[in-house]
């Protein structure tokens, strides 16, 4: 679920690129990934936990929050989440959006933390034996 405040930076066709992202990564990590652009207010951190426990399932959820205009980006992941997907995995995929982001690249730096988020928060495959 990508959602957007006010004063909406996305074209339709950046809208249908972001949601296709989610849907892929929430089909390889099988985790509910949420996108939330616009104002996070005086506490981005407290905003955007705020937002992530309003989730269907928070314990399953990741939620990528950005505010432009205060140069803000947190990702909160839920406790089933983190079983697979480590604090320094987020850590890059925030520093690979940040990278983005500078470039002035929003659709891009989400797109491309999206992705990483959902490849490392994917459980690991496992081999049986007959």
């Amino acid at each position: 679920m990508a959602q957007v405040a006010a004063g909406d930076p996305f074209s339709s066709a950046d809208r249908v690129a972001l949601d296709e992202a989610i849907r892929k990564a929430e089909q390889l990590c099988r985790a509910e990934i949420s996108v939330f652009v616009g104002s996070a207010g005086p506490e981005p951190r407290r905003f955007a936990t705020s937002l992530h426990n309003s989730l269907v399932a928070p314990a399953r959820s990741i939620l990528i929050m950005v505010d432009p205009e205060a140069h803000a980006l947190e990702v909160v992941t839920g406790g089933y989440v983190r079983r697979t997907l480590t604090d320094a995995e987020v850590e890059l995929a925030v520093l690979a959006m940040q990278t983005d982001f500078a470039a002035g690249d929003l659709v891009g730096g989400l797109r491309r933390g999206i992705h990483l988020l959902a490849d490392h928060a994917r459980s690991p495959e496992t081999l049986h034996s007959a």
